[in-house]
């Protein structure tokens, strides 16, 4: 039987999840727009009435409208709940992965960050360095003040990430921007040494898109095609945050 006090972490990080979630969609949307992500309040951008407090409940108001504001009628994107229920996901799944306060406070950290990347890099083709630069104070500062002897590895995996990424930068201009390489050494400072499965999955994932688009569009078109890099890490980044240990100790087990 599950512990009880598990059952309500786990509920706490759903509802918390869903909340958060909810705002990472305005960071999503505000932040590379250069709006403020506190006023004005929600409100729909096809009539510009604000959003009532009941109709901003996460997923449970978008299904009750049917996906459409109760003003003006115009469709709002299944983005938005989408990302509320992946939000909340993910924090259960950090809730059910990680043991102790240092790895909970990384993880619910990590995510909450990893979502408005990948969106925004979606999007705009962008990593906003008021992110991954938010990250890495935060990552620090977790590390400071609960395990503070675990902060020179810390170190030592967000430079040996952001140096790996800043390498392939400058020997493929063009094919991978700086902020992949600050969102890398992002990452390693939150993941330590399981940074490097992040950095696999994201690299091989990236190339297997890049050889779907080549194959549907043709060499010469696809090469010019543009594939945002951020997506890819950040995917590479929660499976490295959920089973990075376990990959991690199997491989040294196999083959060191």
């Amino acid at each position: 039987m599950v512990e009880s006090p598990l059952v309500l972490l786990v509920l706490l990080a759903a509802a918390g999840g869903l909340l958060v979630g909810s705002f990472l969609n305005v960071v999503a949307w505000r932040l590379p727009r250069g709006e403020s992500l506190i006023a004005p309040g929600s409100h729909c951008p096809g009539c510009d009435a604000p959003v009532r407090p009941y109709d901003n409940v996460p997923v449970l108001s978008w299904l009750a409208l049917r996906g459409r504001c109760r003003d003006c009628g115009a469709p709002i994107s299944i983005r938005y709940p989408l990302v509320e229920a992946v939000s909340a996901a993910l924090a259960v799944a950090v809730v059910l992965t990680r043991d102790g306060a240092h790895d909970l406070a990384l993880g619910l950290v990590l995510v909450a960050l990893l979502v408005p990347i990948a969106l925004i890099d979606l999007d705009r083709r962008i990593i906003p360095n008021r992110l991954t630069g938010l990250g890495a104070v935060a990552a620090l500062a977790i590390g400071l003040a609960t395990d503070v002897g675990g902060v020179p590895e810390q170190l030592i995996a967000g430079a040996a990430a952001g140096g790996f990424l800043l390498l392939a930068a400058l020997a493929r201009p063009g094919g991978m921007g700086m902020g992949d390489v600050k969102l890398a050494g992002m990452l390693g400072l939150f993941l330590g040494r399981e940074v490097g499965v992040a950095l696999l999955v994201a690299l091989v994932a990236g190339t297997l898109v890049g050889a779907v688009v080549v194959a549907r569009r043709g060499v010469a078109e696809g090469r010019k095609t543009a594939l945002p890099f951020g997506p890819f890490l950040a995917g590479g980044g929660v499976l490295a945050l959920l089973a990075g240990p376990a990959i991690v100790d199997w491989y040294l087990r196999t083959f060191a």
